[in-house]
């Protein structure tokens, strides 16, 4: 047999499970976002409205995020590597099937329930297993794994316009099913990895194998309802970033560059916010609340902003979002222990696909309504906002107490609530789900 690690390595292979996960988040968010370019193609072609042609993305995006538990559930089961590897063939299918689409509901069947259903398998497996290899350096890890969502947005925004202008939408999804393939050799990268602490055998039942045993901890729950609300806007520029700027005139290449744009700030600011939180000057909580605050104030910039200031509110969202995006993962191990984080993730995007099934479609409908994207991003941003201010009631999100000595500071467990590290708060006691303490000064 072979011993347990004291710990995660903290490197070492965990660097090559990054980057396989830098992959992953890249060919399903990366490319999620730059979809958006070919849904007027898609509308011309079937005569339909903006609103049923976001249908195809909000689907995608809700399958993806609502079947994560699923992913995450048969990860624990199977392990993450067969799991991946599945979902990437899955992936693929679906865009082969939807290049020979003959109407709307052939595309929502491929694009949005096979593909969304492969990109259900990948992504959580992957990012769970990218944090049981890290402790100290968790959060960097897991921005750096969550720049794949950036950099693949500046590669294949333009690419994707290119392969539209030259193969049309059919020959661009067929590329595409052709790219996403590659999901499966990411997965084969996810060696796995037993730590102390592990459960000896895989949770039995539904329930259990679901997670859903973790809404009985009041800050997990606190977290994943400001989540779900932030949801309902967070992908809204994902599907309607590009349209939004065709309308405000600059063109198919113009719109490229502004998708481009913004995934240069989100890579970034992944990178730095990651690092930032890492180095525990400010609680991982506050941090959340605050970036979560911008992002919304970044997706009003985007609805409000004018053609010559599109380009810039583009990028002020991107920093935003980017901030934001691995600290949703990297504040689940201080909430539920590293034992629970790939249910957690599981469970954290379900609840995201609540808003990633409205915000689209609401997007659209306001768009056919009002004639522009204005009061989309304006309503979309209200829910990142209204989500954001419920991370207020996250232990350490709000100053409470004064600065403790140095001599009563005390270092925290290395894989128990090290990324909320406000010393008065304890996020997880050994008692179990119903014993998480929500204390104040």
């Amino acid at each position: 047999m072979t011993p347990k690690p004291a710990g995660p390595p903290d490197g070492g292979w965990g660097w090559v499970v990054a980057a396989a996960a830098f992959a992953v988040n890249g060919l399903s968010y990366g490319l999620l976002r730059s979809l958006g370019l070919a849904l007027p193609d898609l509308a011309e072609h079937f005569d339909r409205s903006t609103q049923d042609t976001a249908w195809v993305s909000a689907l995608a995006l809700a399958v993806q995020q609502a079947a994560s538990p699923v992913g995450s559930a048969l990860s624990t089961r199977w392990g993450a590597r067969p799991v991946v590897m599945v979902g990437g063939v899955l992936t693929s299918l679906g865009f082969v099937f939807s290049a020979f689409a003959r109407s709307l509901l052939h595309l929502y069947l491929g694009l949005g329930v096979l593909a969304g259903s492969g990109w259900a398998l990948v992504f959580a497996p992957a990012l769970g297993t990218l944090s049981r290899y890290f402790s100290r350096r968790r959060v960097l890890a897991v921005g750096l794994a969550l720049t794949g969502n950036g950099a693949s947005s500046l590669l294949l925004a333009p690419t994707l316009q290119l392969l539209l202008d030259t193969f049309g939408w059919r020959g661009a999804l067929l590329v595409l099913g052709a790219i996403t393939l590659h999901l499966a050799p990411c997965g084969a990268l996810l060696r796995p990895l037993v730590l102390p602490g592990d459960p000896p055998a895989p949770p039995r039942g539904p329930l259990a194998a679901l997670g859903l045993g973790l809404f009985a901890r009041r800050a997990f729950s606190v977290f994943a309802l400001g989540t779900a609300l932030v949801g309902g806007g967070y992908f809204v520029p994902y599907v309607h970033l590009a349209p939004h700027a065709l309308d405000r005139g600059l063109g198919g290449y113009g719109a490229a560059l502004v998708v481009a744009v913004a995934a240069v700030g989100d890579a970034g600011a992944r990178l730095i916010s990651g690092w930032l939180a890492d180095q525990g000057w400010v609680p991982l909580s506050r941090l959340l609340l605050v970036f979560g605050a911008l992002t919304g104030l970044g997706v009003l910039a985007v609805g409000l902003g004018c053609r010559g200031a599109l380009l810039a509110a583009a990028g002020a969202y991107g920093l935003s979002a980017g901030s934001y995006a691995p600290l949703v993962f990297g504040v689940l191990p201080g909430l539920v222990g590293v034992g629970g984080v790939v249910q957690a993730t599981g469970l954290v995007m379900m609840l995201m696909s609540l808003g990633g099934l409205l915000g689209p479609p609401l997007s659209g409908f306001l768009r056919d309504e009002t004639g522009d994207f204005t009061a989309s991003f304006l309503a979309c941003g209200s829910f990142i906002l209204s989500g954001s201010f419920i991370y207020m009631g996250l232990p350490g999100a709000l100053p409470s107490c004064p600065p403790a000595s140095p001599s009563r500071q005390a270092t925290p467990p290395p894989e128990r609530g090290e990324l909320l590290p406000v010393l008065p708060v304890s996020l997880l006691s050994s008692g179990g789900p119903r014993s998480t303490l929500d204390t104040t000064c």
